[in-house]
């Protein structure tokens, strides 16, 4: 048995820093330590596990079977004991000088920062907000080692130690261009069925949703072009005769300066939910709680 009260705690710290940077040198450099101190540190863990946790390949460090099993309670551990000491002190925005890394896509960043921005302009001058890119297999372990501090993603599945609050979607609104020769004002499902489509998806096949909507119905739908954001999709209609389906809430924004038509579409349908998520060691914090109801109100301030 191993006695807790006799080991160094800052070694975990060590090894979650060189277990996330893929070696000894960018470790060091993160937690502004000597290289010599961070061999030290994993020097003394490998003794305390009889593992040696990594193996070098090339320039850099691969974890073992023994590293991988270890880092999730390490960084789980580690979120627990930064989550309590964060809550010791009280959190002002006015004089706060935080940064805040929240997670997600282009096209939710779009919809939601600039209203955020308004939000907490004035209330909290010191804050800084970074909005990132993440990816939906390991925003979870993100958000457990503190590197985010939430994300805005659709519902996927988590573990017990993220929570998570539901954001309504809205309804699907089809984009034409303002001057479009057949469609003005509104469309008929035989309209958007003769005409050709743009679809946005960063995946590489497979349909979106309003094509599994029609298809359960009995109709497809022509797809011209697949591109991998809405926004570029957005410019394309603008000078062409193509259509593109997108939910309401990002279309106002992305298609502002481009003044395209915004039409209901011919068919009852709400866009997809999107949640946000932090982990439940930041549940009770301050700033983080402040940081969630802000998101919350600017994701509702748009329609």
């Amino acid at each position: 048995m191993i006695n807790i009260s006799r080991i160094d705690l800052n070694l975990f710290v060590v090894f979650d820093a060189i277990y996330t940077e893929g070696g000894i040198t960018r470790a060091s450099e993160i937690l502004k330590l000597t290289q010599p101190a961070v061999s030290h540190a994993l020097a003394r863990l490998r003794t305390l596990v009889d593992d040696p946790l990594f193996v070098r390949q090339g320039h850099s460090m691969s974890p073992t079977p023994v590293a991988h099993e270890l880092i999730g309670p390490v960084r789980r551990a580690i979120a627990e004991i930064e989550g309590s000491l964060s809550q010791l002190s009280r959190f002002d925005p006015q004089t706060s000088q935080r940064e805040f890394k929240i997670g997600m896509h282009a096209i939710v960043e779009l919809a939601t920062i600039p209203a955020l921005m308004d939000l907490i302009g004035a209330a909290a001058p010191g804050i800084q907000i970074s909005s990132v890119v993440h990816n939906r297999s390991d925003f979870q372990t993100q958000l457990t080692s503190g590197k985010l501090a939430a994300a805005i993603d659709v519902l996927v599945p988590v573990t017990h130690n993220i929570h998570k609050q539901r954001l309504a979607g809205g309804k699907m609104v089809v984009i034409a261009r303002k001057d479009h020769p057949v469609i003005q004002g509104r469309i008929s499902l035989e309209t958007y069925l003769a005409h050709e489509h743009v679809l946005s998806s960063t995946r590489m096949e497979g349909p979106a949703m309003e094509d599994v909507e029609l298809s359960r119905l009995g109709w497809t739908r022509r797809i011209r072009l697949r591109c991998q954001n809405f926004w570029t999709a957005c410019k394309i209609v603008s000078t062409t005769d193509l259509l593109l389906t997108m939910p309401e809430r990002y279309a106002r924004a992305a298609n502002a300066p481009l003044d395209n038509q915004l039409l209901p579409f011919p068919i009852p349908m709400n866009a997809r939910d999107i949640y946000l998520y932090w982990h439940a060691s930041v549940e009770s914090d301050q700033a983080n709680r402040w940081l969630r109801q802000h998101l919350v109100t600017s994701f509702e301030t748009q329609p």
